[in-house]
């Protein structure tokens, strides 16, 4: 039987562990609150997926640089209660940033952040303060020195190593699924060219890399359980070089979509324009101090492409014989690819109505 307790002691944090006990039902790593006794901090201890994060040691120094230059950054802007506003990593007693047991796995442990909630329900709102806070984030690492972040998973969001790895499966037919979803092989092959334009676009130094989260949900900020006030982005294991269009993509992917990932009637999958537009307005009133104007104008593009991205992601999967995402039922990965491919038409759809508002944005 594993004991989390001594694990927790193998840590330089304050006070005596008085319980620990699951927190949440993270997708990749595995996650324990850590109660102490007394006046002390509480902690969130966490099992780092090595399988997935293969150089742990890159993924904890990322980590560090990351969370230490926000936090200069805050102390620089005078803000208050900072370790609210930052994740704080809580060092080994030997002074490493992660403990290995045992057994093989991997740990760490971080200041648990009292009083704070996440929220997975979006509103048109909701989506102006996260963009403000995505925004602020990337802002607020614009500036990091060299060297470059590791790529904690390589290649995570890059279009044409997706699309090798599609064609492959294709090839391969591993799971003989084939025959009755090619209609899907050339509705991808299809936009191939077109959506493959942002690494194009790297390669002739149009747009730069920048620092990503590469995990833009709703429910990767913390907000104040009382005023409902942004405290911070957390989730910090795929912050890594991109491009802003990817981050900005992926929540109108995951946020816009007016039906679910894997929606069963796909009349509920749509895009919605009120959610764009308001987390553009945030967005941009943090972000744009830092951004070229070509990089603003592609934003629209990073909702199209991340929704290929996945739609592409979901069909590999699916024709590989579900070797990567869980599913619930044979048919699932189906399911997400269909539903991803109706949201790619309807942000298709709404392009030139989403260059209109930017425009509108821009300063007279």
């Amino acid at each position: 039987m594993l004991d989390l307790i001594d694990i927790v002691n193998k840590f330089a944090f304050e006070g005596k562990v008085e319980e620990v006990k699951p927190l949440g039902a993270g997708h990749i790593n595995d996650s324990y609150m850590v109660r102490t006794q007394g006046e002390a901090p509480d902690y969130v201890l966490q099992r780092i997926n090595h399988q997935i994060f293969k150089d742990v040691d890159a993924l904890q120094n990322n980590i560090k640089r990351v969370t230490e230059h926000i936090r200069k950054k805050l102390t620089e802007k005078g803000v208050s209660d900072i370790t609210r506003r930052v994740l704080t990593l809580t060092p080994t007693t030997q002074g490493t940033l992660y403990y290995r047991s045992a057994d093989g796995n991997y740990w760490r442990l971080m200041l648990y952040i009292a009083n704070s909630k996440s929220v997975d329900e979006v509103s048109p709102a909701l989506s102006f303060l996260a963009g403000r806070a995505f925004g602020d984030f990337q802002a607020m690492l614009a500036d990091l020195p060299e060297p470059p972040l590791v790529e904690t998973i390589p290649n995570f969001h890059n279009i044409e190593s997706r699309l090798a790895d599609f064609r492959e499966a294709v090839k391969n037919n591993l799971a003989g699924r084939l025959s009755k979803v090619k209609y899907m092989v050339d509705e991808i092959e299809k936009r191939s060219d077109d959506l493959c334009i942002s690494e194009s676009l790297q390669h002739e130094w149009r747009i730069p890399r920048r620092i990503n989260h590469c995990d833009t949900k709703v429910n990767n900020i913390l907000f104040d359980k009382d005023t409902d006030e942004v405290l911070c982005v957390v989730d910090l294991d795929t912050v890594m070089p991109g491009f802003v269009m990817s981050d900005f993509g992926d929540f109108m992917r995951t946020a816009a979509n007016h039906g679910k990932e894997d929606d069963e009637n796909l009349d509920n999958v749509y895009f919605r324009m009120d959610i764009y537009e308001s987390y553009t307005n945030g967005y941009l009133e943090t972000a744009q101090s830092f951004l070229s104007p070509f990089e603003i104008e592609m934003l629209p593009f990073g909702a199209r492409l991340l929704t290929y991205m996945q739609t592409v992601r979901f069909f590999t999967d699916y024709l590989n014989g579900d070797t990567y995402y869980k599913i619930k039922h044979p048919e699932h990965n189906w399911q997400r690819t269909k539903a991803q491919m109706k949201l790619l038409q309807s942000i298709e759809e709404n392009i030139p109505q989403m260059l209109d508002f930017l425009k509108s944005k821009r300063p007279c």
